[in-house]
């Protein structure tokens, strides 16, 4: 069974730092991190950040020299729809709605709540955002949307053809911060520094959208409501977990029984991505 994880153990990070973006925030490498047996995540293969749209041409232009072969856009049609990401060249966009099944736990709803803050106030008072979140990570191991949108990301990773890649979602957190853990997770890296990896979001988050936050709460907003909508909490990747080890019990089961992932994609991701 996996080992319980905790922000506060020291843990390794990445070697090579990616070129900072201009208006991207969230951007960095997930590989660099040390595994259980000694061995390495390859950097320069997966990158992660928020959604596109507000990426400059300075921001297109270095994204395509780093090579990206495809982005993975983890947000919902209506996301992508209302700000579609801008593509750098040479990239494939690869949409995947993972949350398609689940009208309850859209984030555009929420998100469209927080434009009124005493009526958002009100209806995710004591603790109703923390429990939206929870519900979404357990969706995310379970709804059929997101089973299949997460075996076409690992399939796609997989192979020589799909990277390097990118994958975001809105602000990067939480659709986006599952692909990671679980990409880790399975390449041996330790939970602890999963859970370091998933928390340095809430840094990059802070500082990009800090603004919307001050401006909720001036306008009649509680802050208990909207901080949790602009941070990542252990709790909330917690509750991933324990769906994944209620219905499968391991990493490995829910990359092969959960995902449908056969041994030429997992040995493929393994040799991609292990130094």
């Amino acid at each position: 069974m996996r080992r319980a994880l905790s922000p506060l153990t020291e843990a390794s990070v990445p070697s090579e730092i990616p070129p900072a973006l201009e208006a991207v925030p969230n951007f960095r490498d997930v590989g660099g991190h040390e595994t259980a047996d000694g061995r390495r995540v390859r950097t320069g293969l997966l990158y992660r950040s928020v959604a596109l749209d507000v990426a400059t041409d300075g921001d297109l232009a270095t994204l395509s020299e780093l090579g990206l072969r495809t982005i993975f856009d983890l947000r919902t049609g209506m996301e992508q729809e209302r700000k579609p990401d801008r593509v750098p060249d040479g990239a494939q966009h690869m949409a995947l709605d993972l949350l398609t099944d689940s009208g309850e736990a859209d984030p555009t709803a929420i998100f469209a709540l927080m434009d009124d803050p005493p009526r958002a106030s009100v209806e995710l008072a004591d603790g109703g955002t923390e429990r939206f979140y929870v519900a979404t990570y357990r969706d995310l191991i379970r709804l059929e949307s997101a089973r299949a949108g997460y075996a076409r990301l690992f399939r796609t990773l997989a192979s020589d053809d799909g990277r390097p890649a990118l994958v975001h979602c809105t602000t990067g957190k939480d659709r986006t911060g599952w692909a990671v853990a679980s990409l880790l997770l399975f390449l041996g890296v330790r939970a602890d520094i999963v859970m370091r990896e998933y928390l340095i979001s809430n840094a990059e988050i802070r500082r990009a959208f800090g603004h919307v936050v001050e401006d909720f709460v001036e306008r009649g907003g509680a802050l208990d409501v909207i901080e949790p909508l602009m941070s990542v909490r252990p709790s909330f990747i917690e509750a991933a977990l324990q769906a994944m080890d209620a219905d499968h019990g391991s990493i490995e089961a829910y990359m092969r029984e959960g995902l449908g992932l056969d041994d030429e994609v997992l040995d493929g991701l393994l040799d991609a991505f292990l130094e």
